[in-house]
């Protein structure tokens, strides 16, 4: 087994966190369903960008526990709220998501801190700068549909949305 075992109250929070990335991405997948149903593609293509960024999220940790000779344990996952009343009920759900997320990540580097563990106190300092931006982003998000609850304001956001991540290099999957 590879360096320091990971103490069992750590490795709990890790699965734990592990697992709720896997959800977050089954979540932004229904989302981005939701808003490609909605004739709000530039929204879909968001959300499913996030829903590869949470599996990439997930795969962090599994690295790290398969690295330490720890066990990548994955749990079920539950099924992601699909129906939604406006882009703004939306928009609030995907912040509470990464509010959520943030909780989770500051809960598993309490354990870290507590365990002094360092390896995973690294590991997941990254992840608590990420949240920073994607609640900022999520903040936003909220802020803009609200100020666009019009059809055709939504239809320029979306718009607005669709040309940001072609200007950054996240085209459509052909």
């Amino acid at each position: 087994m590879p360096g320091t075992p990971i103490p069992d109250a750590l490795l709990t929070e890790l699965h734990r966190q592990l697992n709720h990335e896997l959800g977050a991405a089954h979540s932004y997948t229904a989302l981005a369903i939701w808003c490609f149903e909605q004739n709000l593609k530039g929204f879909a293509r968001y959300f499913y960008k996030q829903s590869t960024e949470e599996r990439k999220h997930a795969q962090r940790f599994i690295d790290h526990l398969l690295d330490r000779g720890a066990p990548a344990a994955l749990s079920a996952i539950e099924s992601p709220r699909t129906n939604f009343g406006s882009l703004v009920d939306l928009a609030r759900h995907a912040r509470d998501m990464e509010q959520a997320n943030t909780r989770g990540i500051n809960q598993a580097y309490e354990a870290a801190l507590a365990a002094k563990d360092y390896p995973a106190q690294v590991m997941l300092q990254w992840f608590i700068n990420e949240q920073v931006e994607e609640e900022a982003w999520t903040d936003e998000m909220v802020d803009r549909a609200e100020a666009s609850s019009t059809p055709g304001g939504m239809q320029a956001l979306d718009r607005h949305l669709d040309r940001y991540l072609a200007d950054r290099g996240h085209e459509p999957d052909e």
